[in-house]
């Protein structure tokens, strides 16, 4: 194979979202300089800055969905809006050093693992690099899921997804069909409310919707963060422990039976109508399903120019939705609220392995990795928010930070004794993946016929971790007795890359990188 020094690194990550950039800042914490980030977009933030929808905003407490080792004292609220989770992850980057080691506007193509070498080659938008490790920093909530309508495509109004929103768009006064019920939908939808003449929601199947117990953070708090930063600490771990103890209940459905009361009580205030409140009333076990959290989303369905349509929808035409019953409902405008492909990462469709097989069918619709860090035949590859480490209680950041604490341990690992190749070993993967169906067993999201987006296509809950977060920290260690390796070798007519830093690839700095206001700053971080 040809190799090209000035295009090798020995770490690729793909990505710049709270993965991506977690693993830049770990690796330099670690003293380890030589890696190169892909981004696709001209921007840091990854689904932080892709979800831009009005209302848009985060459903964990920011002192808990935040770097542990990033506190920000200046958040405005409990929960904190978009922009300002947006304007975090690239103060991140600049604060941190990143900046010069990103490549933007370089979308990932694919990557395929090279045997001989012992590199992964990645396609790229600017053609191809060869990286030694990989890092796969593309979360789930990356690709839009969009249903495949009949006769969408002929449809002559406005249509995209909350991820994609267009803000070009002037809502006023239009008639706007808003498909799905997720938890962007729940955001975006009393937004739209106010503005549009009528709104149209197509509800497949209603969500437990729970009180945001949201406020603004004062001055007075905020001033004692910034001086005494145990106090911050102290409110992060005590949102922690509360969200914690939520698992008792998803692991032992009938205790959410008091849950499922505290949701209808607040269902009844917010919607007197019993006809609607009917249609509103889920008729599965909270927590099987996302449960989504909001002030204002219900009371938005019960004004005069919102309608709760059930039946399913049978076509879109040029103008209309057509539902199931016949009844076809005009509309100016179609906003999805859709959710992302979840179990079908894309990012496993275009990574092949060393049989040449992509992810999705070494899978088989089932997705596995062991701590969802690794899976077998993907030698040097490391997949951050991977299968079973979602979570559907607390901050998924606490997820990616035990992950990347055990990749950077690998890595230092296979410097330490200059190895070429750390591959998990099947026995160990596959231990893991019993350990966690024997844990999944009797929780909420596989007792009484649970059907969610967790759920793979073989009916097997891939998505979640299903206990405490604390279990998965303290079982995502590095443990060499795991992994297969291989020392170092040079390969034929490729001379190893120093291993000091960048050199010739931190002149190739995107030019997107300006884009941040940073200015010239990002120089002192070379």
């Amino acid at each position: 194979m040809t190799y090209d020094a000035t295009r090798h690194v020995h770490i690729g990550i793909a990505g710049t979202g709270f993965a991506g950039l977690g693993a830049a800042i770990l690796l330099k914490q670690a003293g380890i300089d030589d890696f190169m980030i892909l981004e696709r977009a001209a921007d840091v933030g990854g689904t932080w800055r892709d979800n831009s929808y009005p209302g848009c905003a985060c459903d964990v407490e920011s002192h808990l969905y935040s770097f542990s080792f990033a506190p920000n004292p200046e958040w405005s609220r409990l929960f904190s809006p978009q922009p300002e989770i947006f304007a975090y992850l690239r103060k991140c980057a600049h604060d941190y050093g990143i900046l010069p080691h990103i490549r933007f506007g370089h979308e990932i193509h694919g990557a395929d693992w090279d045997d001989l070498d012992q590199v992964w080659r990645v396609n790229t938008s600017h053609g191809q690099y060869t990286a030694d490790i990989l890092i796969s920093g593309m979360g789930a909530l990356c690709e839009p899921s969009i249903p495949a309508l009949k006769g969408l495509e002929k449809f002559q109004g406005r249509a995209f997804h909350s991820a994609r929103w267009d803000h070009d768009y002037d809502f006023k006064g239009k008639r706007v069909a808003v498909i799905g019920t997720g938890a962007s939908a729940i955001q975006f939808v009393p937004e739209l409310q106010k503005e549009v003449g009528k709104l149209t929601l197509f509800q497949r199947t209603p969500a437990w919707v729970l009180p945001r117990m949201d406020r603004e953070v004062t001055e007075t708090e905020k001033e004692l963060f910034r001086k005494y930063p145990v106090t911050q600490q102290a409110v992060r771990k005590a949102i922690y422990a509360r969200r914690e103890a939520f698992v008792l209940g998803l692991r032992n459905p009938a205790l959410m039976g008091v849950v499922e009361k505290l949701a209808l009580s607040y269902l009844e205030r917010c919607v007197p109508d019993p006809v609607l409140r009917k249609k509103l009333t889920p008729d599965f076990r909270i927590g099987c399903k996302r449960i989504l959290i909001s002030r204002d989303y219900l009371r938005s369905l019960t004004r005069p120019n919102v309608e709760v349509v059930t039946e399913g929808i049978r076509e879109v035409r040029e103008h209309s939705v057509v539902t199931a019953d016949g009844v076809e409902h005009e509309v100016d405008a179609i906003v999805f609220g859709t959710g992302f492909k979840v179990t079908e990462m894309p990012f496993a469709d275009t990574v092949r392995g060393r049989d040449g097989r992509t992810l999705n069918e070494s899978w088989g619709g089932s997705p596995q990795a062991h701590l969802g860090t690794t899976v077998k035949g993907f030698p040097n590859l490391f997949t951050v928010l991977g299968p079973n480490t979602g979570l559907g209680h607390t901050s998924v950041v606490l997820m990616i930070e035990a992950q990347l604490k055990l990749v950077v341990e690998a890595i230092q690992h296979m410097r330490k004794h200059r190895l070429d190749l750390l591959e998990v070993k099947p026995e160990a993967q596959q231990k893991f993946v019993d350990e966690v169906e024997r844990d999944m067993k009797g929780t909420v999201w596989t007792s009484g016929g649970c059907q969610s987006w967790y759920l793979d296509k073989t009916g097997r809950n891939s998505t979640l971790w299903p206990s405490f977060t604390f279990t998965f920290m303290q079982r995502a260690r590095f443990r060499p007795e795991e992994y297969l390796m291989l020392q170092r070798r040079t390969a034929q007519g490729r001379p190893r890359a120093p291993r000091g830093g960048l050199g010739s690839v931190l002149p190739l700095v995107s030019r997107g990188a300006a884009a941040l206001g940073f200015g010239d700053k990002r120089a002192s971080h070379g």
